[in-house]
């Protein structure tokens, strides 16, 4: 079997793109047109890297080549590692026009609509050669991204559980109840989230914090949430409230932001689940690169400045 070191020496990149040019095509010859090349180099190539990996790839047959299981575990990693150096050109192209550094961030919805765009913006206005790239993910996704290293820093519900991940406070959030005007609990005051329980509720994503804590909320009190539709997104949980389909739970500068009809009533929740703590995390900040370890000092000020 080859060792790690003389298995990278064997394949090259160029025999990888051919082989996911044959793949896609179906066929060596419409690969080799595709490509400018002699069928029989490209037969030749792949022959070799079928030798050295020690194992068939295709299967040759009238009408062109079908991919073996190990032909299709191969096309999945290859194609990762195209992309991987695609985007090592992209990103490097970069540093060549000015910029000094990338941070991948991935955020819950709750962060991105309440309170990273007036963040963000400051940061980049501070240092304009540091571009961040943004995701949007549940909160379960956020921290499996950090875990995995697909993110460098994550914005999340401090209360999903971080596992072993390291946190740092970044901003706290109030959960509200949000009615159509008019509704029986509007003008009510601040509510227990129970006392909507009788009502059809506009829902989020399954997995989303919010989805998690009104279900057990729910549980605790013996009954079941009755979600009458289920949205992905803040404002479209708005609109529907907004045409009677129902009552929702949202951040309360979310609501804000969104309210722009005024056509809807927030009322404050008394459980104390309802008062969030929103955290940055990282697999360890020490080690963070110099760009991502800026952009946490500007958050964690940002941070102090509101506790304040």
């Amino acid at each position: 079997m080859l060792s790690e070191r003389n298995f990278a020496r064997q394949i090259d990149l160029t025999s990888l793109q051919l082989f996911v040019a044959v793949c896609e095509l179906g066929s060596i010859g419409r690969a080799a047109e595709r490509e400018f090349i002699a069928a029989s180099a490209i037969s030749k190539r792949l022959s070799d890297l079928e030798a050295a990996l020690g194992t068939t790839l295709l299967l040759r047959h009238a009408r062109g080549v079908r991919l073996t299981v190990a032909g299709e575990g191969l096309l999945h990693h290859a194609r990762a590692v195209l992309f991987g150096l695609e985007k090592m050109q992209v990103e490097l192209a970069e540093y060549a026009d000015g910029v000094r550094g990338h941070v991948r961030v991935h955020a819950s919805i709750s962060a991105i609509v309440q309170f990273l765009p007036e963040d963000l913006g400051a940061f980049t206005r501070l240092h304009p050669q540091i571009k961040i790239d943004l995701e949007e993910h549940l909160s379960p996704k956020v921290l499996r991204a950090v875990q995995e290293g697909a993110a460098d820093l994550g914005l999340c519900n401090g209360a999903t559980g971080i596992g072993g991940l390291q946190s740092l406070p970044y901003r706290r959030d109030r959960l509200v109840l949000v009615v159509p005007r008019g509704h029986p609990l509007a003008d009510g005051g601040p509510v227990a989230f129970e006392t909507s329980l009788p009502f059809d509720h506009v829902g989020l994503h399954a997995n989303s914090s919010i989805h998690l804590a009104t279900h057990q909320a729910a549980s605790r009190a013996g009954t079941s949430v009755r979600v009458r539709i289920r949205v992905t997104g803040l404002d479209a949980m708005c609109r529907m409230i907004a045409n009677d389909l129902g009552v929702g739970v949202m951040p309360e500068r979310a609501f804000k932001l969104l309210n722009a009809t005024d056509t809807l009533q927030a009322l404050p929740l008394t459980d104390p689940w309802a008062l969030r703590q929103l955290v940055l995390v990282a697999r360890n900040f020490s080690s963070l690169p110099a760009t991502a370890r800026l952009l946490v000092d500007h958050l964690q000020a940002v941070e102090m400045q509101q506790a304040a």
